[in-house]
């Protein structure tokens, strides 16, 4: 129960302060354009870095929820074993 407590506070945290970072792909575009114009190319490089981390983060996210998940009922697995000894 601990645990639930703890994932759904995280989610809460995440999603609360998630209404701060809203994308604006427009300007981003425009903003990318007028710098290659000129000359500079690192805004777009960061722009490609920072959707990579987009991109990523949901799987990591999955991938931390599914061993958390596999850890739990590996240990509930083996509670009921040793349970079933007893008798």
């Amino acid at each position: 129960m601990k645990m639930l407590k703890k994932i759904f506070l995280s989610l809460f945290l995440f999603l609360s302060f998630n209404s701060f970072i809203l994308a604006q792909c427009a300007m981003c575009r425009a903003s990318i354009e007028n710098n290659v114009s000129n000359g500079e190319t690192t805004i777009g490089a960061g722009l490609n870095t920072g959707i990579l981390y987009l991109f990523s983060m949901p799987y990591l996210i999955a991938a931390v929820i599914g061993f958390l998940w596999y850890r739990h009922a590996k240990k509930r697995k083996n509670k009921f074993v040793f349970q079933g000894d007893k008798f």
